[in-house]
């Protein structure tokens, strides 16, 4: 399957209203847990005065806390104490992912485990098996498989984010530049038959191109709810995945057309 050469900026939010506008920035700022305001305004192209008033409505939701010159998330120091990942909602569908994702792993292997809840459930089906080799940028998921006697675990250097409890940026890039991994178990904030991956920011999406072109075969791991969802930024097309792991919420025709395309559907019952 073709590989993506670079990442495809979605430019499909020029003007946006003002509440949809507020649920992508909040959605910016639990992902990378802080955003300018300078920032915002560029990428939703909108005035800085206008980003002001959408971040004071969002301080007044109790959700973030405004600082000069942007925001951060309030719930960060607690989520870093007790290693929490941000995003725990469909968890009942993310543990039956996870344990399908983690039966398809094989005794010695090398796989790549992005970033997130439901990689992080599989992460945690993985601690019976021999002599893996783990490559990934999440310091939980490193935590999870460090301590597995007989498990090498590899992470890259970057820049922490904190909500994702993961390392991002330049360095991150260039360590996956030169990796090869059998397997990548890959998370995705949307995936739509029309828009393909898309996800919260920009910040992680030469990330994910290097991991994607570091793998021979890519596993997409999203439960039902994130199916035909469209975020922010748009990594490419659906032609970067080989694999789609899913729930059974997906609907016959959407797993029909994903089959139509060329991509394994996997549904965990």
């Amino acid at each position: 399957m073709n590989k993506p050469t670079g990442p495809e900026r979605d430019v499909s939010r020029i003007g946006l209203l003002s509440e949809p506008r507020r649920r992508r920035i909040l959605d910016w700022i639990q992902e990378e847990g802080a955003a300018r305001v300078r920032d915002l305004a560029l990428a939703f192209k909108v005035s800085e005065a206008t980003i002001r008033q959408d971040l004071e409505r969002l301080e007044q939701d109790g959700v973030i806390t405004r600082e000069h010159g942007g925001a951060f998330l309030n719930s960060v120091p607690a989520q870093v104490g007790t290693m929490t990942l941000h995003h725990q909602e469909n968890m009942d569908k993310k543990r039956k992912i996870g344990a399908l994702a983690a039966s398809l792993v094989k005794d010695g292997e090398t796989l790549i485990l992005d970033a997130g809840t439901t990689t992080t459930e599989i992460a945690t089906r993985l601690v019976g098996r021999r002599n893996l080799t783990i490559i990934t940028n999440a310091l939980n998921i490193a935590v999870i498989l460090g301590a597995v006697p007989g498990f090498a675990v590899h992470m890259p250097g970057g820049q922490f984010k904190a909500p994702t409890l993961s390392l991002s940026g330049d360095k991150s890039v260039e360590y996956f530049r030169n990796i090869f991994a059998g397997k990548l178990f890959l998370a995705t904030a949307g995936v739509a038959l029309d828009a393909g991956l898309t996800y919260p920011s920009f910040a992680d999406l030469q990330l994910k191109e290097a991991m994607i072109k570091a793998a021979s075969h890519v596993y997409l791991v999203a439960d039902s709810s994130k199916i035909n969802k469209s975020s922010f930024t748009r990594l490419g097309s659906l032609d970067v995945i080989h694999s789609f792991i899913t729930d059974d919420g997906i609907s016959d025709a959407d797993a029909k057309e994903f089959a139509r395309r060329g991509i394994e559907v996997l549904i965990a019952g």
